[in-house]
């Protein structure tokens, strides 16, 4: 049964990116969708383990063959490939026993990984990984470096010990590392459950990679042009089970032990495929599970045509975008509404994001201003996204436009713990003193939005009980202002209204509502 040196599979490429994609989503605020997406993404990197693990032991029964035909020539490479077994399972069991203990920390003990029902509880794997004193993430730590420094050792190519070097690394990201973290702490220090699980399986599945790599490394040591092959059978290796709507479900379909110098026919609804290496490619045109099957012919060593049939499932979703703006529902004219935008499974910097009635501006990794003009009219933020060479939507989002409410006068002044604001009742005549004049800001607990103070007027009430006005023509206290406040006494009230402000988007408001100061 002659094995080729491994190239990266497209499927690897993918579980790969899917990665990336993962570690990209733990930093937003996940939402029951993108916990289902964990589910989606753990379910994919299970079944590429699966086919692994299934090459995998096809190799490992190679060795078993030749070890009986032929001890002297195979025993070295036999006994290599026992422990790189070994050390694989240990790693590997290691990570689905944490799996198994984070799930039950989450469900209890009747928990099943499979089936995970606290998906969001970000306990769960802090208190497994990290308890102080039990904590296990250390352990794992040190098992994924001893895996990978022995592991890398074993590996000829360059390229690919890069690649399994790079996959089983854990260095800590500059964002941890500002952050104070170690490797431990940064991957599960409050990771929902289903995302710990998740990274446990990615791990499972690049052990997996890892161990293929070299048993392909130890295998071509021995002439495998010696195997009689006694037992042939069909599979299909998707790119990907899941697909969005408009785009295309790719798989390539092979027959185990081909002979190198035969090519099988394959037929899929009773026609033939066209195509040297095995691929089908089909475009997704509706959403929905599908199966297709059909059957692969190819000539045997006598002669004689052999015929094994297959088939697969996959499923093809909806184009999904997930767009939130940072404070609220709606966009304020004028003013830049700071926006969060996702598709998962794409990369940030392959979205395409465009928006109408204003402009929409990237300003990090997801992270985008969106500037309406007109208050009273609608915004709609349409969401792109680059794949396979071209672009397509993913969905259009609306989104109310409003003018930016009134902002509240105070009186800014230094206290203890940092800058205060008064916005009327007692104030000392000290501190009333010291201030330079009035501010104006939005500061609601969603928006912190300053304005620029144009205009007030000061009313006060002379010994008759008339009210006499006094104008400052900007944010500060004019000099006549200044003189009739030194002169009040305790318990005299001073009112400050007329306040004219201008915010961000360049409309000035008249605030009607006066601040009433009382000296004490």
């Amino acid at each position: 049964m002659p094995i080729k040196k491994k190239r990266i599979s497209p499927r690897q490429k993918m579980i790969n990116l899917m990665y990336l994609v993962l570690l990209a989503m733990l930093a937003l605020n996940v939402s029951t969708d993108v916990l289902e997406g964990f589910s989606l993404v753990a379910d994919g990197l299970k079944k590429s383990t699966e086919n692994a693990s299934k090459v995998n032991q096809g190799i490992y029964n190679t060795f078993d063959q030749q070890m009986k035909s032929n001890p002297a020539k195979v025993k070295e490479w036999y006994e290599k490939a026992k422990y790189v077994r070994g050390m694989s399972d240990s790693l590997y069991n290691l990570a689905e026993e944490l799996k198994e203990a984070i799930v039950r920390k989450s469900d209890g003990k009747d928990a099943d990984v499979n089936d995970i029902h606290n998906r969001e509880d970000l306990e769960a794997s802090t208190q497994v990984m990290l308890a102080p004193g039990t904590g296990r993430g250390k352990e794992l730590y040190d098992a994924i470096n001893s895996y990978r420094e022995r592991i890398v050792r074993m590996v000829t190519d360059k390229e690919k010990k890069a690649i399994i070097t790079s996959s089983l690394g854990t260095e800590v990201p500059a964002k941890g590392k500002i952050l104070g973290k170690n490797w431990q702490e940064y991957s599960f220090e409050n990771m929902p459950t289903a995302a710990a699980v998740t990274l446990l399986t990615k791990l499972q599945n690049d052990v997996r990679y890892a161990e293929g790599e070299v048993l392909h490394n130890l295998i071509s040591n021995v002439d495998v042009k010696d195997i009689r092959v006694n037992q042939l059978n069909a599979y299909v290796i998707p790119n990907a089970q899941t697909v969005v709507q408009g785009g295309r479900f790719s798989a390539q379909i092979i027959m185990a032990a081909v002979d190198t110098t035969r090519r099988p026919t394959i037929y899929i609804g009773g026609q033939e495929i066209k195509s040297d290496k095995g691929y089908y490619e089909t475009v997704c045109s509706k959403t929905g599970d599908f199966t297709f099957s059909g059957y692969i012919e190819m000539l045997n060593g006598s002669g004689e045509k052999v015929r094994r049939d297959f088939t697969q499932k996959y499923s093809v979703v909806a184009p999904s975008a997930t767009v939130s703006a940072d404070i609220m529902n709606v966009l304020y004219a004028g003013y830049d509404n700071p926006m969060s935008v996702s598709v998962p499974g794409i990369p940030s910097n392959k979205l395409r994001v465009s928006m109408t009635g204003g402009t929409f501006e990237q300003k990090g990794e997801g992270k985008y201003n969106a500037k309406p003009t007109t208050p009273g009219t609608e915004a709609v933020i349409t969401v792109a996204a680059e794949s396979e060479g071209r672009t397509q939507e993913m969905g259009k989002f609306t989104f109310r436009v409003r003018k930016l409410p009134d902002p509240t006068a105070y009186i800014a002044y230094s206290a203890e713990g940092g800058e205060e604001h008064f916005r009327g009742g007692s104030l000392s005549k000290q501190i009333l003193m010291s201030t330079e004049g009035i501010g104006a800001a939005i500061d609601d607990g969603l928006l912190n939005i300053a304005f620029r103070v144009n205009s007030f007027e000061m009313l006060l009430f002379d010994a008759m009980g008339n009210a006499v006005p006094y104008k400052s023509n900007g944010p500060n206290f004019s000099d006549q202002q200044k003189a009739q406040m030194r002169g009040l006494a305790r318990n005299k009230r001073l009112f400050i209204r007329d306040i004219h402000a201008t915010g961000p988007d360049g409309i000035e408001r008249v605030l009607n509502n006066p601040m009433e100061v009382i000296i004490k």
